[in-house]
């Protein structure tokens, strides 16, 4: 068994993806804005005075039927929603962006990659190409329109081959780790306040492996004031 292992170049943890269970296949664009990944990533929104997972369940229950203006499911039970977080990630550099929307609709996912390649553009990186799954809002019109007037060429992943985006992925678990259940949240509102700050230490202090154990902003050129 192990001469197979051995043979598939699965031997070794280090060389599966802990998303899709199957054996990494390392790529890289060789400059940044070459090409960025784009996704959504979905958290349960937290009830005033903190959910379940710090609190428990039976805490977390109470925290949400005392929450105020929550609507209710047909058991008449308070619903806190979704946060949609829409992620953009550099392919090179592993530098990240990142929104949080209420839905993820083709008017959300553009207008979320028209800040994204602004705000890239202010780094001084050109955006080339967008990486997208099979959603519905990266197969509309109106992000096809969007694309064209932005010059960058559109790419979608193989369907039912996650690991084609696995950057990005990868990244969303970081997200969860370091930001979304990091700590103790007393409010939704004060999680989504924590985000900016995390994203600035991810892409300027967060060692990063696939960038030599620097963070992900090094690997921009010509940033004078941006490695702060």
């Amino acid at each position: 068994v192990h001469a197979v292992l051995v043979r598939c170049r699965i031997n070794r943890l280090s060389r599966i993806d802990r998303v899709t269970g199957e054996p990494l296949r390392r790529y890289e664009h060789d400059h940044p804005g070459s090409l960025i990944h784009v996704d959504v990533t979905k958290f349960g929104n937290i009830p005033d005075g903190g959910g379940h997972r710090y609190l428990g369940r039976q805490q977390g229950e109470r925290n949400k039927r005392a929450t105020p203006g929550l609507p209710r499911g047909a058991d008449y039970k308070p619903r806190t929603g979704t946060a949609f977080v829409h992620t953009v990630i550099d392919d090179h550099s592993r530098v990240a962006y990142a929104e949080i929307h209420t839905d993820e609709t083709a008017v959300t996912a553009t207008a979320v990659l028209r800040r994204a390649v602004a705000w890239f553009a202010d780094l001084g990186v050109t955006v080339e190409r967008v990486l997208s799954d099979n959603g519905s809002a990266y197969r509309s019109h109106a992000w096809r329109e969007t694309c064209a007037e932005l010059g960058v060429i559109p790419k979608r992943t193989r369907p039912y081959r996650p690991q084609t985006n696995g950057k990005i992925e990868r990244f969303h678990r970081t997200l969860a780790d370091g930001w979304a259940y990091a700590r103790f949240y007393p409010s939704e509102s004060l999680r989504r306040a924590a985000l900016p700050d995390w994203l600035h230490f991810y892409n300027h202090h967060r060692p990063h492996s696939a960038t030599g154990g620097k963070p992900p902003v090094t690997r921009l050129t010509n940033l004078p004031g941006h490695h702060n």
